[in-house]
């Protein structure tokens, strides 16, 4: 026996099953897990399975059904009733739940318009994997609520250049940034970005090179060399005012070196009012000092895992602790001052 989803919700399966669905406000903006059983099962047998989904997705949101009904878990309920039996009829609306939810988060129509923003689609089926989503959706909230130093650690081969390109596309679309810096260390890889995943920005995009600074565009990828080189080089930027970029991405911040004495610093500190974004595939405790140094990059973390090391870090959740990545983590917090604020 299937259960029905009301049709106003976004719904896709998680996974390999098709009895657990993920539940969106929007594409790519997931609100609530549900768990469906048949109704051989009671209305709440999915509930544990469904919470541990909620869990990795962050949503406070979970429905178990059995067919017959719904179990609700609300972990925001404002009444401190979190569970309660539903039928079909009273299955809240996405706007209700998302209203609820922005409530909870203390969002304002201008932030809940950016961290609403839609997506890039292309069309196609393919969609951000779950640790993009977190990355992604996390970073344009932190921005939407004023944070202006961020720094994204994820994996490699989880896509930081997509994650990126979604952070980006949606907030210059939603106008919240308009001039936008992208710095890589290496040719290949601005080449790259701008004929894979940068590929929509079109002609709003440009490359410096050749020690012009075109001012036409809204998208300017650039090599740290070519920012930090000689001094006759690294003066290309001094061509842009300082209140030119309102938001830097810097791919592999820990190459550029954003140590004290570093050049690459001196140029972030020369656009010192724009928004920046570094990401990294991992800090190691020999560069606590550099994110002293860079504190300055790191407001915030989105802590985005592989599929695969998200299974890992299930099974092996009581011994995490001796994990590298567990010890990088929690270097990496502690460098943060107290209050989670821009330094």
């Amino acid at each position: 026996m299937h259960t029905a989803i009301p049709s106003s919700l976004s719904t896709g399966c998680l996974g390999t099953q098709p009895d657990r669905h993920g539940l969106f406000y929007k594409p790519n903006i997931p609100i609530a897990i549900i768990e469906a059983k048949d109704n051989n099962h009671t209305v709440g047998d999915g509930l544990q399975q469904a919470l541990g989904y909620a869990e990795m997705l962050q949503v406070p949101f979970v429905f178990s059904s059995n067919g017959d009904g719904f179990l609700f878990h609300n972990q925001i309920a404002p009444d401190g009733i979190i569970e309660r039996e539903l039928l079909l009829n009273e299955f809240p609306s996405p706007q209700t739940l998302w209203q609820w939810w922005a409530a909870h988060r203390g969002l304002n129509d201008h932030q809940n318009a950016l961290v609403t923003q839609d997506y890039y689609s292309d069309g196609s089926d393919k969609n951000p994997r779950y640790y993009q989503l977190l990355a992604i959706n996390k970073t344009i909230e932190a921005i939407a609520r004023g944070q202006n130093r961020i720094l994204l650690v994820m994996a490699t081969g989880t896509g930081k250049t997509f994650t990126a390109f979604q952070i980006i596309w949606r907030l210059w679309k939603a106008k919240a940034k308009k001039r936008i810096l992208f710095l890589a260390d290496r040719n290949i890889l601005i080449d790259q970005t701008m004929t894979n995943d940068f590929k929509p920005f079109g002609p709003a995009m440009t490359k410096i090179q050749k020690r012009q600074a075109n001012k036409s565009y809204e998208i300017y990828l650039s090599l740290y060399q070519a920012r930090t080189g000689t001094e006759d080089v690294q003066n290309i930027y001094k061509q842009f005012s300082p209140d030119f970029f309102d938001l830097i991405v810097i791919d592999e911040c820990h190459r550029g070196s954003a140590a004290i004495d570093s050049a690459w610093r001196e140029i972030l500190e020369y656009v010192s009012s724009a928004t920046q974004i570094g990401l990294n595939r991992f800090i190691a405790a020999t560069d606590r000092k550099i994110l002293q140094d860079a504190g300055k990059v790191t407001a915030e973390i989105a802590k985005a895992h592989a599929e695969s090391e998200f299974e890992k870090y299930r099974i092996v959740q009581d011994r995490l602790f001796e994990s590298d990545f567990d010890r990088m983590l929690k270097q990496i917090e502690a460098v943060q001052e107290p209050g989670g604020g821009d330094e």
